[in-house]
């Protein structure tokens, strides 16, 4: 399998490239620049490999929920380039990610993931890992207030995610005694994108260029269209 991920969601940006079962990633704390950086990253990775967009199997990005313009941006980005190179496209969600980065990196299997949605809101999503090591929802990804998230059905659950650093309080709070932990700086990146696409792609779960929309939960979901910023990749694509 050969899929390329991206994500600009949050503060960070980042591209990855799943090559069998090995992935390589590029990624910058970079708040505002994911526009400026994307491109660059992607072209990166695909020449560190030898490979043209065309030859991939399929492209992947991180849907939101997450920054309005940073999901807009890798909405379009990835409709471009699955446009121009006639690839299919794996829709993953960010919270999905998270979730699945905090078991990379520490084996936690039942995962509260949150991001701060601003206006005293949270995006959060339960998630446990299932037996293939993958991060599956538990119910309903959803925004609301900290202090009305609903309560998990049993206990050993850890937080993650930027709505633990600005809503901890009232999360901890809420959880009370079905909470383990928290790790606020727990961020999006495109490399727990890629492992969950490769997946859902395997499955059938993918959608044409059209149709790789942002989600916003908040918001009615709105078409990106792709755009002139992206012609190299088009180009690309073509060849």
């Amino acid at each position: 399998m050969r899929l390329l991920a991206i994500d600009t969601s949050g503060p960070s940006c980042s591209a990855a490239l799943l090559l069998g079962g090995e992935v390589i990633q590029q990624i910058a704390l970079t708040p505002r620049r994911q526009g400026e950086l994307i491109l660059g990253m992607m072209q990166s990775l695909l020449d560190q490999a030898g490979l043209e967009l065309k030859g991939l199997d399929a492209l992947a990005f991180g849907r939101g929920p997450g920054s309005f313009t940073g999901v807009r941006i890798a909405a379009a980005v990835i409709q471009g380039a699955a446009f121009g190179a006639g690839l299919p496209v794996v829709p993953i969600s960010t919270l999905a990610a998270i979730a699945q980065g905090q078991f990379r990196r520490s084996g936690h299997r039942r995962i509260l993931a949150t991001l701060d949605a601003r206006m005293d809101e949270v995006y959060w999503g339960y998630y446990e890992i299932g037996a293939g090591g993958l991060a599956l929802l538990q119910g309903a990804e959803k925004v609301c207030a900290p202090e009305r998230v609903e309560l998990p059905p049993d206990d050993g659950w850890y937080g993650v995610g930027s709505g633990w650093g600005m809503h901890g309080a009232q999360l901890s709070q809420r959880l009370g005694g079905a909470l383990t932990g928290s790790n606020p700086e727990a961020i999006c990146e495109a490399e727990d994108i890629a492992r969950l696409a490769a997946a859902d792609f395997g499955a059938g779960h993918w959608v044409e260029a059209t149709q790789a929309l942002p989600v916003y939960l908040r918001d009615r979901v709105t078409q990106v269209q792709p755009m002139s910023a992206f012609q190299g990749l088009l180009e690309d694509g073509r060849r």
